[in-house]
């Protein structure tokens, strides 16, 4: 199972323990791309619509939605089937024919990495009008360590080292290499990024669910997950039950040339 996959079989836990996106975050991209209620949006991958949300609840309610995973899709048209004016398509993005320089913003929230740049950015140039914008955004892993993260780590080394997060890219790292990626497209220009930081606390059994949103502990042997997670929950009830996590958001600003 492709990564890109996996979140449909979690559609529902995805749509209740992944955090949603700052309101600043919309407000910057409102500020940046400068479009107004009545610009029409493109959404790439919308999942269960939270970055939708976001738009809508500043009054932009013309968007269109491409989503690859049906669940997620129909989560998405049910949340939002009072407003006839956002259209929810379950297909791949590189499947979809959508009418060219129709689009005043495209957008994009933790999917856009699913889709390779040679393919993704082209299209997404060719579907924008003369100097739109492309807004898209991350949720990039900031480690914490605190004692009970080191404990948790330990449960990493036994079950899935792999996936300690002592392995991955700093957040530094993941901003500039997509950064790079954007500019080598040489398909937009006035590169911008702005960052959004806060924690959110989660109870061991929410801590839990939101990690089984994640595609690389839905790719594991389903016996080596449980026996992960059940360690994990076991230390964060050592440590009252509670745990904070710290959230980044990366936020990618362009402007089609």
């Amino acid at each position: 199972m492709e990564n890109k996959h996996t979140f449909n079989a979690v559609a529902n836990e995805y749509e209740k323990f992944r955090p949603s996106y700052p309101s600043e975050l919309f407000q910057g991209i409102i500020q940046y791309s400068l479009i107004e209620k009545h610009d029409r949006i493109l959404e790439i991958g919308c999942g269960t619509g939270q970055a939708t949300s976001g738009l809508v609840d500043l009054g932009y309610e013309h968007i269109t939605c491409v989503e690859l995973g049906k669940n997620l899709a129909d989560i998405t048209t049910e949340k939002f089937k009072h407003i006839k004016s956002i259209n929810v398509i379950n297909s791949a993005f590189e499947d979809w024919e959508g009418r060219e320089e129709s689009y005043s913003l495209a957008i994009s929230a933790t999917a856009f990495h699913f889709i390779q740049p040679e393919i993704g950015y082209p299209k997404v140039s060719k579907l924008l009008k003369n100097k739109g914008s492309a807004a898209f955004f991350w949720t990039v892993h900031e480690p914490s360590f605190d004692e009970i993260y080191s404990a948790i780590r330990d449960c990493y080394q036994r079950y899935a080292p792999q996936l300690d997060d002592i392995n991955k890219p700093s957040p530094d790292e993941v901003i500039n290499e997509r950064l790079k990626i954007t500019e080598q497209t040489n398909l937009f220009d006035e590169l911008a990024v702005k960052e959004y930081r806060w924690f959110q606390e989660y109870t061991s059994e929410q801590f839990i669910s939101f990690l089984n949103t994640h595609s690389g502990h839905r790719l594991l042997a389903e016996d080596i997950r449980e026996s992960l997670f059940n360690e994990i929950k076991d230390v964060i009830d050592q440590y009252g039950g509670v745990i904070s996590k710290p959230h980044l958001v990366a936020l990618f600003l362009a402007r089609k040339k």
